[in-house]
């Protein structure tokens, strides 16, 4: 009998309904040749689930997620909601489902092709060869999801800690150095061990752990500096390892590499859960007009294939059709080049799964 795996989606907010369904789509193009089942159940997260139940994740959508194989999320995010808490925001969902799946490692890979590296900012030659991934702590430091910031009226006073202990970081370290092992063998933490008594924490364990992966280059950068090298010379790194804080922002710089972050996929890491997601937001100002990229979903759909259900060559071929059909004479709303035509989101996804197909029926493939 054929393995069935539950994945549930969360369209979420703005373009997240637009991207989702290529996103369906492909999997279920896959259940063929893959000998699988694809169970996919929808529910409601972030804005969508605020006027529906009152609740950003509502218990339904977590009690689902709990049983699913795989978490597929849109995007989440709605100006209609900023006057709330920040607590009640759609936003707060994410850092709770985080926190009940305790998905604590982020996965935020940045790979450019020929096309993508011509679209950059920075030169062509400074680009070429980016390939590297970005390992960040997500359930710990300024992040944390329970109460740690302090307020005083009277002396108009915020704080905030930044705390991590040991075993939360030993667990991401070697979540990284098994990565680095995979690929290029050259992992680094980034951090601020100059100022802060936190980050001497961290270096403190990840030396400690680098005694199990001695074949692993391993070397330290501080925060500041790393965000100007991924402008000197992007092309020097394999693996970075960081903070929920450095994390965000130095992934967010790193998207900007490939020219888009319509393009970057993520996922998010936990002993028994998944959840995969692209790096960009709810983009409000294009919903509903079928022009939102749907690559870094797609990509995050090729990440679930790896990372969850072991199908690595699935995963493969994913890629490589993102990057032919990426390759053709379009553009998406942030791809904006003007000797290039407009392509509706669907479209882009049936080029995809058409050139995911043709390579399951190559004759080596079928033998």
């Amino acid at each position: 009998m054929n393995p069935v795996w539950k994945i549930v989606t969360l369209p979420g907010d703005g373009i997240g309904k637009e991207i989702i369904e290529p996103a369906k789509k492909l999997l279920k193009s896959l259940e063929e040749p893959l000998s699988v089942s694809f169970d996919i159940r929808e529910h409601s997260i972030g804005g969508e689930a605020l006027r529906e139940f009152g609740d950003a994740l509502p218990e339904e959508t977590l009690a689902a997620c709990k049983e699913a194989d795989a978490i597929l999320l849109g995007t989440v995010g709605s100006s209609e909601f900023d006057d709330l808490p920040v607590s009640e925001r759609p936003e707060s969902a994410v850092l709770k489902l985080r926190k009940e799946l305790q998905t604590y490692c982020n996965l935020r890979p940045v790979k450019l092709n020929e096309m993508s590296a011509k679209k950059s900012c920075l030169k062509y030659e400074q680009v070429r060869n980016v390939d590297f991934v970005i390992v960040r702590e997500l359930l710990g430091g300024f992040y944390a999801p329970e109460p740690n910031t302090t307020r005083s009226e009277e002396t108009n006073q915020v704080s905030t800690i930044m705390s991590y202990t040991e075993s939360e970081i030993r667990r991401i370290t070697k979540r990284a150095f098994q990565l680095a092992e995979k690929r290029k063998r050259r992992l680094t933490l980034v951090d601020k061990a100059n100022v802060l008594a936190v980050s001497r924490l961290w270096r403190s364990v990840v030396d400690e752990a680098h005694k199990d992966f001695p074949y692993v280059k391993l070397n330290y950068m501080l925060v500041d500096n790393c965000a100007m090298q991924l402008v000197l010379n992007p092309g020097q790194f394999d693996v970075l390892l960081t903070d929920s804080l450095f994390g965000d922002i130095l992934s967010r710089q790193a998207a900007t590499l490939a020219g888009s972050t319509g393009l970057l996929p993520s996922a998010c890491l936990g002993e028994k859960h998944a959840v995969y997601e692209p790096v960009h937001g709810s983009a409000e100002d294009i919903a509903g007009r079928n022009i939102a990229n749907p690559i870094a979903i797609l990509n995050s759909v090729a990440m679930m294939l790896r990372y969850t259900f072991q199908y690595d060559v699935a995963a493969c071929f994913v890629e490589e059709a993102i990057s032919t059909v990426y390759r053709r004479d379009f553009f998406q709303e942030d791809l904006c080049l003007p000797e290039r035509k407009e392509i509706s989101t669907d479209s882009v996804g049936e080029q995809i799964i058409e050139e995911t197909q043709k390579a399951y029926n190559l004759p080596y493939i079928m033998g």
